[in-house]
């Protein structure tokens, strides 16, 4: 059986020279182009199982080869390369018809195992790619981490068809954008885009708000209204907490997804409507299926398509990429001038686990800019920001604190406290994330911090009296005194035991 040939197409030698011997040691056949017109002689001399393409070319869009690839009758995977960390790269190559994305710089044992996957796979259908209107970027989604990664490419696999989809996750992880994105490239991205957060409509509204009303239906009806649905026709309704809705509406809406009929409250005359739903919620609805609170049916005909965004504390390396592009977003106008966020700065943000993931971090970052004094937001101005007892104030040293996972939301099952064990080797999975994570000094990045609170607890629990606190400790007060010098410890002030006469 002969190996699978790849075609590599990217300006930079070094890449070429790596990706072939690196995939040639694999077993593949590889033929390299340094830009478009070089890769398309290749595709008209000879066959290729993967094309493994990079973004930006001297002659060019890697983007636009793979919209001709794709077009082609029989073509092969494409896997797109860039160095970008952007939702809409990611998107629009999904869109176009790559099979994969891939983020330099790569795990090149990982890119082995991916193009294994995809030459054992069955060929992509002839026009899996629909041709789509090109839209201008509108939202705003960031992340390089590997669960993000998955997210963009999921977005771009479901934007060119009318599938519903399901978006779950914690409260604050951007469930919204999600839905926008999908909207935003798909062919209604020029439609109306509908939000109804069904969490936030007393009940007794929530049909007229869903499905409009007819004059006169009930007491305050004075006109016709069109409700959601109609307001959202050609476009995509997002059904934001839908597991919000009464059971009696749950029928409704099933019915409409069955039928794409609505009817409004006292009216008798069906109105058809053509809209794409994109539902999310931070609930179990499995759980509620199971507990009777949430229709089984309705559960399936909306998680056809689900997307699971991942909470901010599982997202390794975001933070600072989002908290740059926050204060960007926002310094001009809260700082009233550009602001740049400081390296002390970034490490306090990292080693917080924002229990409410990006809304948290964007309220901690707005509030910080209104006091920040110069052009470089500070750690110290972050702490000064944010109120008092406040987990992000109490941060001192860029590690993670061992603090309790965020409460379960309401109708999810308690999430289970982690050991200590799996929090210390989650925190060395992050040291060992960082650009210099392998530049040693691990195991004082994380004992410091980790000796430092040790400390600061006991002193706490001894009412400052150090002689005591040793005895806890199990060592004498000479080596704690060092200690608490060297790591720069609070000491409480000692506690006094006043004697009755």
């Amino acid at each position: 059986m002969s190996a699978p040939r790849v075609l590599v197409v990217d300006d930079e030698a070094s890449i070429r020279f790596v990706l072939e011997r690196a995939l040639g040691q694999e077993g593949f056949e590889v033929v390299c182009a340094a830009g478009l017109a070089e890769a398309r002689r290749s595709l008209e001399a000879e066959r290729f199982a993967v094309i493994l393409c990079d973004v930006r070319l001297p002659d060019g869009s890697g983007l636009d080869l793979v919209s001709e690839v794709a077009a082609t009758s029989r073509p092969p995977k494409v896997v797109v390369m860039t160095a970008r960390e952007s939702m809409e790269v990611a998107v629009e190559a999904m869109k176009r018809g790559a099979r994969d994305f891939v983020v330099k710089p790569f795990d090149l044992d990982r890119l082995a195992v991916l193009l294994r996957e995809l030459t054992r796979g069955p060929a992509a259908a002839p026009g899996a790619a629909s041709p789509m209107p090109e839209t201008p970027p509108r939202t705003r989604l960031l992340g390089s981490a590997p669960k993000m990664l998955e997210v963009f490419k999921a977005i771009g696999r479901v934007a060119p068809s009318d599938v519903t989809v399901l978006v779950t996750g914690e409260s604050g992880t951007g469930k919204e954008l999600v839905a926008r994105a999908i909207h935003d490239n798909s062919p209604r991205a020029a439609e109306p885009f509908i939000t109804v957060n069904c969490a936030a409509i007393p009940p007794d509204l929530m049909e007229s708000e869903l499905f409009g009303h007819e004059r006169g239906s009930f007491t305050g009806a004075v006109e016709s209204r069109k409700g959601k649905f109609e307001l959202a026709d050609r476009g995509t309704l997002f059904l934001d907490e839908v597991g919000e809705l009464p059971l009696p509406l749950q029928a409704k809406l099933l019915r409409v997804l069955q039928e794409r009929v609505i009817e409004r409250v006292g009216g008798v005359r069906p109105l058809r409507v053509d809209v794409r739903i994109v539902a999310a919620t931070h609930r179990d609805l499995a759980r509620m299926v199971r507990e009777g609170s949430f229709r089984e049916d309705l559960y399936y005909r909306l998680n056809v398509v689900p997307i699971l965004l991942p909470p901010l504390r599982e997202r390794p390396g975001d933070v600072g990429l989002l908290a740059r592009a926050l204060v960007a977003k926002w310094g001009p106008e809260l700082a009233r001038q550009p602001v740049e966020l400081g390296r002390d700065a970034i490490d306090l943000l990292e080693s917080y686990a924002w229990p409410g993931n990006v809304r948290e971090l964007e309220n901690v970052l707005k509030r910080a800019l209104l006091f920040c004094r110069g052009g470089v937001l500070t750690a110290a101005e972050i702490r000064e920001a944010t109120f008092p007892g406040s987990p992000v104030a109490e941060v001192s040293e860029p590690v993670r604190p061992a603090a309790a996972p965020p409460a379960a939301a309401e109708g999810m099952p308690p999430a289970a406290s982690p050991s200590l064990e799996e929090q210390v080797a989650a925190e060395v999975r992050r040291l060992l994330a960082r650009p210099q994570g392998g530049a040693g000094g691990i195991h004082a990045a994380l004992m410091r911090p980790v000796e430092r609170a040790l400390l600061a607890a006991v002193l706490e629990h001894a009412g400052g009296n150090q002689l005591k606190a040793a005895r806890v400790l199990g060592m004498n007060r000479n080596t704690l005194r060092r200690r608490i010098r060297e790591l720069q410890v609070p000491v409480p002030a000692k506690r006094r035991n006043r004697r009755r006469s």
